[in-house]
């Protein structure tokens, strides 16, 4: 049975099950979650428990099946928690867990806790993931997006009685606070935090966050993309030096920004021979967020345009690679920014965006 993180407060109040698995890659979430279901788990007696870290293939699950069937010796409940941070429990693990599955059935004196990172379509469609789906309660943590990143601050902020000034000044604020933690949800966590301890409660002013909050921001390059395609060209310039500061490798970067033009020169072409444009994507592996963005700005991308970025993308991968191109810069950092923002100002033109 699959319940969303934000119905888990509820669902604990209606009653326990006696197994809940929480996937994803948000620490910060996964953490909060498993630490609800402990805490409801020790209110109603199950105060022992067992923790069991997987860790490679030589791993002895009889240790874990053995605690799950064993009578506890100082609480009438107890709980076993089982971590598997690569994801993968193997031939052995799979068997075990199908086994933890089953003995959950009308046992309500062992709690079992899975904890696992985040999954993909194949491993969630595994034997072995859904005999814990279906004979317990499962939890997909996903991490919040850029947009969502507001109002994920300003329901946190509400939990300690502060909030934003109304209005425009206080959207400032929250896309000031977004821009400073983005990619770091932990870090937001702890400088929601810092503010509950510097400020009273009640209203917060730009000036009050801006002095406050730390730029503990973390950036992927994967969510590169996703600003190159929206025209957010700010957030881009923003995201660059971010990586360039962590030491992200230039060759990666550009490889990224590359694949989208790619991808978006192969789509083209493909609707441009009357393939629809949705098959046209799927076949270039164009999924979620993306496919939007796609969606958006493809239409008034001119092939000439996309030629032209694709030749300056060439150029790029023979820069970071050491070789030398007339009228682009030497610096190898400079050219991304040169090739992120050419891709970034064709996208905002197609889509009507001021970047």
């Amino acid at each position: 049975m699959q319940v969303a993180t934000a119905q888990l407060e509820a669902h604990l109040a209606k009653g326990l099950r006696s197994l809940y698995t929480l996937h994803g890659d948000e620490a910060l979430l996964v953490q909060e979650a498993a630490d609800l279901v402990r805490a409801t788990a020790r209110a109603q007696g199950y105060t022992e428990r067992s923790v069991f870290t997987v860790a490679g293939a030589h791993f002895d699950w009889g240790e874990v099946l053995a605690a799950g069937g064993s009578m506890s010796l100082f609480a009438d409940r107890q709980m076993v928690e089982v971590r598997i941070p690569s994801g993968k429990p193997g031939k052995d693990g799979s068997a075990a867990l199908q086994q933890l599955a089953d003995a959950a059935r009308g046992n309500d004196s062992v709690l079992t806790l899975v904890l696992l990172p985040r999954l993909d379509k194949a491993t969630r469609s595994s034997a072995w993931f859904a005999a814990l789906d279906g004979q317990g309660v499962s939890l997909q943590i996903d991490s919040v997006e850029r947009q969502a990143l507001p109002p994920w601050i300003a329901q946190r902020l509400s939990q300690q009685q502060q909030r934003v000034l109304p209005g425009e000044e206080g959207q400032r604020t929250l896309q000031f606070f977004a821009d400073r933690v983005e990619g770091n949800l932990l870090a937001a966590h702890q400088e929601i935090q810092k503010l509950g301890l510097l400020y009273p409660a009640g209203e917060l002013s730009f000036e009050q966050v801006e002095s406050a909050v730390l730029n503990v921001a973390r950036y992927d390059v994967f969510k590169l993309s996703e600003a190159v395609l929206a025209g957010n060209a700010p957030r881009v310039q923003r995201m660059l030096d971010g990586l360039q500061a962590e030491g992200e490798s230039e060759v990666l970067v550009h490889y990224t920004l590359a694949e989208d033009i790619r991808a978006l020169k192969r789509v083209k072409d493909a609707v441009s021979l009357g393939q629809p444009l949705p098959m046209a994507m799927r076949e270039q592996r164009v999924w979620g967020l993306k496919e939007r963005l796609f969606e958006r700005v493809l239409p008034r991308l001119t092939p000439m345009a996309l030629d032209n970025l694709l030749h300056a993308a060439h150029t790029v991968d023979g820069l970071v690679k050491g070789l030398k191109a007339p009228d682009w810069p030497v610096d190898n950092w400079q050219a991304l920014h040169r090739l992120a923002m050419m891709l970034c100002r064709a996208c905002a033109q197609s889509a009507k965006i001021t970047p």
